[in-house]
């Protein structure tokens, strides 16, 4: 199988290409060879290439910047899928795009379902919901919407490498403590798309990220700790749990956004513990 991936220069388009299945033959494509808004380079590439699956992991993520920059996250997460899936219809291809947690506006209080309505609280996750929307549009059959949140790898900009690099710099964190999700590291996420990528019969919405739950000041108190144990810091940090209004963002965020990924049971594939996930990845950097 042919598979073009966008984003390949990210964090989740990296483990995609790590992870490849050796059956596939990976097209990676960088904002460099592929700019997902130039809707006739969209066209001509997959005519040219006529992959039978495109996974999208490109995507606008500056979550505060996108406030000052509406136009240019809207056009990457919305319109740069509208005319991903425009030209998979074309060739017959099947498209995996991925989304975010940040669809919701956090007023539940129990894991969001994948069919749970949406109702984003800034532009990121508006833009990324128009994205869906688009892509469920024109693939109803053919396309899978893969929700992910607070996605991390050794390599690239990420909340460990933050907390990492104010921690050795400062000795002491202020971090949110009344913002819920789940910690997703990238390479778990990259063999769950594959898995996705094996079964054609899988469509619609679906959500992915590790097990279990945590807030930022938990994220960023277990990263100290796995840092200290793995020498990635010296000496010891002080954590602190700050209100979200002690660090006021241009973007609001939702205060509980953990994911039900039930729909994935059929997969076999068992999501492990964050804590767990993200012991792998420290140890990866402390090793690199």
């Amino acid at each position: 199988m042919r598979a073009l991936i966008t984003g390949a220069a990210g964090q989740v388009g990296r483990m995609l290409i790590e992870t490849c299945p050796q059956d596939v033959e990976a097209i990676a494509c960088t904002h460099v060879d592929l700019d997902v808004t130039d809707a006739s380079a969209v066209r001509a590439r997959l005519l040219r290439e006529r992959p039978a699956l495109i996974v999208n992991a490109a995507a606008y993520t500056a979550v505060d910047k996108a406030e000052s920059e509406p136009e240019a996250a809207h056009a990457i997460n919305a319109e740069g899928p509208r005319q991903l899936a425009a030209a998979a219809g074309e060739i017959g291809a099947r498209l995996i795009h991925l989304s975010t947690d940040f669809v919701f506006d956090g007023t539940s209080s129990t894991p969001y379902r994948p069919d749970a309505p949406t109702n984003p609280l800034s532009v990121y996750g508006r833009t990324k919901r128009d994205g869906e929307a688009a892509v469920c549009e024109a693939l109803p059959e053919r396309a899978v919407i893969l929700r992910t949140a607070w996605v991390y790898a050794a390599h690239g900009a990420n909340f460990m490498h933050t907390m990492l690099r104010l921690m050795r710099s400062r000795g002491e964190v202020g971090v949110v403590a009344d913002q819920v999700g789940t910690p997703s590291a990238a390479r778990p996420l990259a063999e769950a798309l594959w898995q996705i990528a094996a079964r054609p019969g899988i469509h619609g919405v679906h959500h992915w990220t590790d097990a279990g739950v945590a807030s930022w000041y938990d994220f960023a108190v277990a990263i100290a700790e796995e840092g200290a144990r793995l020498g990635l810091l010296s000496g010891s940090v002080c954590v602190r749990p700050i209100a979200t209004e002690q660090y006021p963002t241009a973007a609001r965020r939702p205060a509980y956004s953990v994911l039900d990924k039930r729909s994935l049971a059929s997969l076999g594939l068992a999501p492990r513990h964050w804590r767990v996930r993200l012991r792998e990845v420290m140890k990866e950097l402390a090793h690199a």
